[in-house]
């Protein structure tokens, strides 16, 4: 799950349009939308339509040419993978995302549509193909998405932290301002202000205080804000689902970039090790010390990471272990909002206060962390 700012939806026109005003190539459009809310055997002839409307040379084919499965559903975005065999009996693959419904409200898609071919050139994710009313194509990655027990496996945890740091140095053209605090005030003008029409929904909202949480909200900034975090192009949502590995090549892929923004380091970090809680939300599977350090040292120097300092990894340690509190408070309060606005059958609800409870548990401990360390500086 994961941060943006709130942006006005565009149709596929004005989404090719504002690329090749970004000096990249103009890329293939439709206007054609997919409803994602009727059952997928009902959606799947809608994306055989949407592909021959973008790819003529699929134009003339008989639907049997085309095969649907879904390859992930998340609770922003649902993937299908689209095959298509040629009256040569030659096989081609692509990759179909449909945006969840009132993702407008939590994800800048102009942001996206720029850093994705950006993040492609740099080898990240898979090359845009085309967009349409409510999606985009993109060529077809083979390989498996990742479970939350593989984070924590050592040599993808070393793999991660370089493919992370490459990340972070892609140049990404627009604002450089971190997103964090703009984001988390924009949820928190939005989530503060709710009213549910089911009354047992509302009245546990009612339960909130508002004022604690703009207070917490206060308080956490100005602790990071001494911390001095640096400021890169970030994933923002590095969960399991957002990396895929193909075994065979030995590759791993970073995807899915709907919520990148600059944004800071720790966060970046701090929120990829509050994904190793899983589906489940266990946070006791959080890395220890020792696999955080593993990790920092094949993200700080990835040819040489036996070599990195003992003071770059305790800084390093004490900026994640602080901003992984942002993490919680910036998905707690996204929840909120899509508690009210997104039609997926998800309890947002009760994840605002997963979140937001796990936050005031860590915060303690986090909070000593950094101010020990800062007193130390």
């Amino acid at each position: 799950m994961g941060a943006a700012s709130i942006s006005d939806a565009m149709d596929a026109s004005s989404q090719a349009q504002l690329i090749t005003n970004n000096d990249i190539s103009e890329i293939l459009s439709s206007s054609l939308s997919v409803d994602t809310s009727l059952p997928l055997p009902a959606m799947f002839p809608r994306i055989i339509e949407l592909c021959k409307d973008l790819f003529k040379k699929w134009s003339n084919l008989n639907d049997s040419h085309f095969s649907v499965e879904t390859v992930s559903g998340g609770i922003t975005n649902l993937l299908l993978k689209v095959t298509v065999k040629d009256e040569n009996n030659q096989e081609d693959s692509v990759a179909v995302r449909l945006y969840g419904p009132n993702t407008e409200y939590v994800i800048n898609r102009d942001r996206e549509l720029v850093a994705i071919r950006y993040l492609s050139a740099a080898g990240f994710g898979a090359k845009l193909l085309a967009l349409f009313g409510n999606g985009m194509v993109q060529s077809f990655i083979e390989a498996r998405t990742f479970t939350p027990s593989d984070m924590r496996e050592p040599k993808f945890i070393a793999e991660i932290a370089k493919q992370l740091r490459k990340f972070h140095e892609v140049d990404i053209p627009g604002s450089r301002e971190p997103q964090l605090w703009i984001d988390i005030s924009k949820f928190f003008a939005k989530a503060s202000n709710l009213r549910f029409d089911d009354i047992e929904k509302q009245r546990k909202y009612e339960t909130i205080s508002f004022e604690e949480v703009q207070s917490e909200v206060t308080e956490l900034k100005a602790l990071t804000e001494g911390l001095h975090a640096p400021v890169v192009f970030s994933h923002n949502d590095l969960l399991s689902g957002n990396i895929m590995v193909n075994e065979e090549e030995g590759k791993l892929y970073i995807i899915d970039f709907e919520y990148g923004s600059y944004n800071f380091r720790g966060f970046d970090i701090g929120n990829h090790f509050n994904e190793y809680a899983g589906y489940d939300c266990d946070y006791s599977l959080y890395p220890s010390k020792e696999d955080q350090y593993h990790f920092f040292r094949h993200y700080l120097q990835p040819d040489t990471p036996d070599e990195v300092p003992e003071t770059e990894l305790e800084a390093l340690y004490v900026e994640t272990n602080t901003y992984k509190l942002t993490s919680h408070m910036f998905w707690a309060l996204w929840a909120l909002i899509q508690a009210k606005m997104s039609p997926i059958d998800f309890d947002y609800l009760s994840y605002f206060f997963l979140r937001y409870n796990e936050y005031k548990r860590q915060k303690d401990e986090a909070f000593s962390l950094a101010k020990l360390y800062l007193r130390k500086v």
